[in-house]
């Protein structure tokens, strides 16, 4: 091993191979569900320097785990116990190399905090729109790595639809220079698609061209009270024709997540907490003024009161009352991690069977489990629900989670698969969900994606145990 350090140290710089001290930032995920061990922790700035790390670790026989933000849910970029896996983190490799105005494109390292690219979009004059309560610790590679979602995926898409191009060091150490911001390339297989999800199964993500908008000339926010999910849905449907393209954001929260920011969050209001079984956060980008997205957005508002699916609504009236809105849907799992221990389920369902989902979903859990408490909000414009489960009131918190945690999943997830849903909407598969994959996952399809890892990464040293197992 000796060796190996040795020849990290000479392809990175000393300083940037961390093999003592505290290294739980890189070890432990950020839920703290799991801490592994490290045989180091390697910090490249180029391209160059991961090729030759990779390169190192290969010949060594040495598997790695690439890592950004560290920010994942599924603890899909932590190593494990062994003391024997190298943490790649990417996090020294965070340049924006160019905006393309004419091509609408911007090309950065994937160490670039989300954020950062946000706002080099707009200081040009332009939108990236992929945006998510984490946006300010987390990387461009870990969204690429997990097809990360958001808040903005009704009208843009996840994160896969926002990329032209990847710049990746496979698992031999060879450089695939992908960087087009080409929108049409028929020459073959689209192996952009194939590394975009792969929770860095299959190489490093280095670099990405990804599309970029024009500013919207307005943007406006609105929160409705509707009585259950079913209206929900309806109302979902009243935006699309009312708003089309303009719809960019459709979030519903049910009374349970909202009183727990109440709780916990005394300082933010929330509208209509007390009296709505749910509350939906609609947001709207139009590119003709806001005089007219407010007109569509208050007719939209009308018919919805008129038809029922709502029974009270408000519209910002600035940025600031916007922020306030978006902080209370942002803010609910947070109130829930004070709360106490709970157990997360990052699920989709198709829009159509959501409320159905939720009604018998719900029944059968407080059936089954006395005082349970579910926490459900997230991305009803897109289908993916963050549909949690709180220990009951009072109780001993560890012992539900140990006692609870694995029959609750199964409860969940087969109803997932009744649904025809998927048990990982944005979060990914990473060691959370690998044993659980095979149950409901196509045997086929894992026989596939089996093929391609082994075509890939014939030693299996790229984040072994995530996904696959």
């Amino acid at each position: 091993m000796n060796d190996l350090i040795t020849r990290l140290r000479a392809a990175v710089g000393a300083s940037n191979v961390l093999t003592e001290g505290d290294l739980s930032a890189y070890e432990m995920d950020w839920r703290k569900r799991a801490q592994g061990k490290a045989l180091a922790v390697v910090r490249p700035a180029s391209t160059g320097e991961v090729a030759a790390v990779v390169r190192a670790c290969a010949e060594a026989g040495i598997s790695i785990v690439p890592q950004g933000g560290n920010t994942g849910m599924v603890v899909g970029s932590t190593p494990d116990a062994s003391g024997r896996q190298v943490v790649l983190s990417l996090t020294r490799m965070n340049r924006i190399r160019g905006i393309d105005a004419g091509n609408l494109t911007v090309t950065v390292d994937a160490g670039c905090v989300l954020q950062n690219v946000q706002e080099a979009a707009e200081a040009a004059g332009f939108l990236f729109p992929l945006s998510l309560a984490a946006e300010g610790s987390c990387t461009i590679g870990g969204n690429l790595g997990t097809n990360a979602g958001g808040t903005q995926v009704v009208r843009y898409g996840n994160t896969r639809d926002l990329c032209l191009g990847l710049e990746v060091v496979n698992a031999q150490g060879e450089v695939w220079e992908g960087l087009s911001g080409l929108r049409k390339d028929n020459t073959g297989y689209d192996l952009r698609d194939l590394f975009i999800g792969s929770e860095g199964t299959l190489g490093v993500i280095t670099g990405a061209t990804l599309k970029l908008y024009p500013l919207p000339k307005a943007t406006l926010t609105a929160w409705a009270a509707v009585p259950s999910m079913d209206a929900a849905l309806q109302l979902l449907g009243l935006a699309h024709r009312h708003l089309g393209a303009g719809l960019t954001g459709f979030e519903v929260m049910g009374q349970f997540a909202l009183s727990l920011v109440v709780r916990h969050m005394p300082q933010l209001r929330v509208p209509f907490q007390a009296e709505s079984p749910y509350g939906v956060l609609l947001e709207t980008s139009d590119q003709e003024s806001e005089e007219h997205a407010r007109g569509q957005f208050e007719r939209l508002l009308e018919v919805a009161l008129e038809e029922g699916c709502a029974t009270d609504a408000v519209v910002a009236e600035n940025i600031a009352q916007a922020r306030a809105l978006w902080n209370v849907r942002e803010h609910i799992p947070l109130a829930q991690a004070e709360e106490g221990l709970n157990i997360k389920h990052d699920i989709s369902i198709p829009v159509s069977k959501i409320p159905a989902f939720c009604a018998e979903t719900d029944a059968l859990l407080q059936r089954e489990i006395a005082g349970v408490r579910l926490v459900n909000f997230g991305h009803m414009g897109d289908g993916n629900l963050h549909y949690n489960v709180q220990a009951p009131e009072g109780g001993d918190m560890q012992a539900f989670l140990r006692d609870q945690e694995e029959r609750v999943n199964t409860l969940v997830y087969d109803q997932v698969q009744r649904f025809g849903g998927s048990i990982s909407a944005e979060h990914g598969i990473g060691t959370l969900k690998a044993e659980k994959l095979p149950h409901y996952k196509s045997p086929v399809a894992l026989q596939m994606m089996q093929a391609v890892k082994k075509a890939l990464d014939p030693q299996n040293i790229m984040n072994p145990g995530k996904v696959l197992g």
